[in-house]
């Protein structure tokens, strides 16, 4: 359960009012609007997204994962097709029909209802039996290991940033760093992030060391010298100019989120807020140092913005996508390709590319660096079936990542305090897609803590807030000097 306490009830009728009345009814003033099955198909999608993040921006409890899922769902695949639809204006050249569109809608509305499903039923699951994700996030931040990796990634930076350009490339463009050789092929693409990535890491499991009174002297010593160290570090190999944006802010994000104070139900909100109004209003400009050569920025109006703004073709490529899977059927051997991704062509000639360039392909475009949704990715693999399991999964898992998190949140430096967060708002990558271009960071989101986290001892778990608390009077421990708590 996410909390006891209950929602603000004006709170929840401003957010519902504003995103799923207001935001859209600017939209569909737009004048030539074309009515059909499939706009009001899109109307139910964004009512079930503007409903949902509302439960989500009023929450008495800490839904990072929700958030992210939410969020993208309501812009990229709810709003964002709203206005093309209704102005039949498209950000690439690929075209459609109604019957199209409507089939498109419809798939993002049955993976929203199987999201939704899988939530639902893990959040009526019990927590007396945790099997995976909780000792899983249970995992303790090791000191050691974490000054290890703080340690090697500082060696590893003094070795490949000057094979990059220098300093200076990333504070150019991420078009300058491509120029520099640096992510020319997916191997060194990879590499790009292996330095990335780890860096991240360090620096967010450093300021979460775990702090004793006394005795450690040497360890808070270590720790005060490497902190510069490692932000110089992440500034320059995580910053905005030279990075994804949706990386940037993963790391800016789960640096916040991570924080105690921040890490409290009515700062989520705020936060949240936040986050949304700058998702909707600064994300499409905020791409400024993507080139070298920078034109001025143009603000026009929001339904201008997801009509014409190459950022948000999930809904168009999705398109593509159900032409391509009726006239070449179902990939089922593509789901391997994000799984194994690490195996090269040279061993394995018939390995699967991203699904966004091969729609791109299909669709004759010049340019490959396009995306493919969660859905539509899954869709290929074997129909409605499939995104009904990945949804379904997808959802159960987002929803116990929550509810762990809020249970374990007054204990420092576990893992669930640390992963929780990177991956609720790198998943807004995950689900835009491709897989394939993703699965490389998101594997080493995903291991790197596992290396720098002990397992907890079973008694560090905090007990189920389901589970009534007993009464407890305070029992002397004989030979000890120490007090045990004896139940009543």
């Amino acid at each position: 359960m996410y909390g006891s306490q209950e929602r603000s009830v004006a709170a929840v009728c401003g957010w519902a009012i504003v995103l799923v009345a207001l935001l859209p009814g600017l939209i569909l003033q737009t004048p030539g609007l074309h009515v059909g099955a499939a706009l009001a198909a899109q109307c139910v999608v964004v009512a079930h997204t503007g409903g949902a993040l509302t439960r989500v921006l009023t929450a008495t409890s800490v839904r990072l994962v929700a958030l992210g899922f939410w969020l993208f769902a309501y812009v990229w695949l709810g709003l964002a097709p709203l206005a093309m639809i209704a102005t039949d204006t498209y950000p690439l050249d690929y075209r459609t029909d109604e019957a199209n569109a409507f089939a498109v809608a419809a798939l993002v509305e049955v993976g929203l209802l199987a999201y939704s499903a899988g939530a639902a039923l893990a959040g009526r699951r019990t927590h007396d039996r945790p099997v995976v994700l909780e000792p899983l996030l249970s995992r303790r931040v090791a000191p050691l290991r974490v000054l290890v990796l703080c340690g090697l990634w500082l060696v590893l930076a003094a070795v490949l940033i000057p094979r990059q350009g220098g300093w200076e490339a990333f504070f150019t463009s991420r078009q300058a760093l491509w120029q520099t050789g640096a992510v020319r092929d997916s191997a060194r693409s990879l590499l790009n992030w292996l330095l990335a990535v780890p860096a991240f890491w360090a620096l967010l499991a450093l300021v979460h060391l775990p702090r004793r009174t006394k005795g450690d002297r040497l360890l808070r010593s270590v720790r005060w010298m490497l902190l510069p160290l490692l932000l110089a570090l992440n500034v320059v190999v995580n910053n905005p100019i030279s990075r994804p944006r949706f990386w940037a802010g993963t790391v800016l994000l789960a640096l916040l989120f991570s924080s105690r104070r921040f890490n409290q139900p009515r700062a989520f909100r705020i936060i949240a807020a936040a986050i949304t109004v700058t998702v909707l209003l600064v994300f499409p400009y905020s791409d400024y140092f993507r080139y070298s050569q920078r034109e001025a920025v143009h603000v026009v109006s929001l339904t201008e913005q997801l009509t014409t703004n190459m950022d948000y073709e999930a809904f168009q490529q999705m398109q593509t996508g159900i032409d391509y899977v009726e006239e070449t059927g179902f990939s089922p051997s593509a789901a391997l390709g994000p799984v194994l991704v690490m195996v090269p062509r040279s061993v394995w000639p018939d390995k699967p590319q991203p699904v966004g360039i091969t729609l791109a392909q299909y669709a004759g475009y010049d340019f490959h660096n396009l995306s493919a949704s969660l859905w539509i990715e899954s869709y290929l693999w074997a129909g409605v079936p499939s995104v009904v399991v990945v949804f379904c999964l997808l959802g159960a898992a987002g929803r116990r990542m929550d509810d762990i998190r809020e249970r374990l949140r007054g204990q420092r430096a576990t893992l669930a305090l640390l992963l929780v967060p990177a991956f609720a708002f790198y998943q807004m990558i995950l689900l835009r897609g491709s897989l394939m271009a993703i699965a490389g960071p998101l594997l080493l989101l995903l291991t790197v803590p596992l290396f720098i986290t002990t397992r907890a001892a079973r008694s560090s778990r905090s007990p189920s807030p389901a589970l009534p608390t007993a009464t407890a009077a305070h029992v002397p421990i004989p030979g000890t000097g120490g007090i045990r708590v004896q139940p009543h």
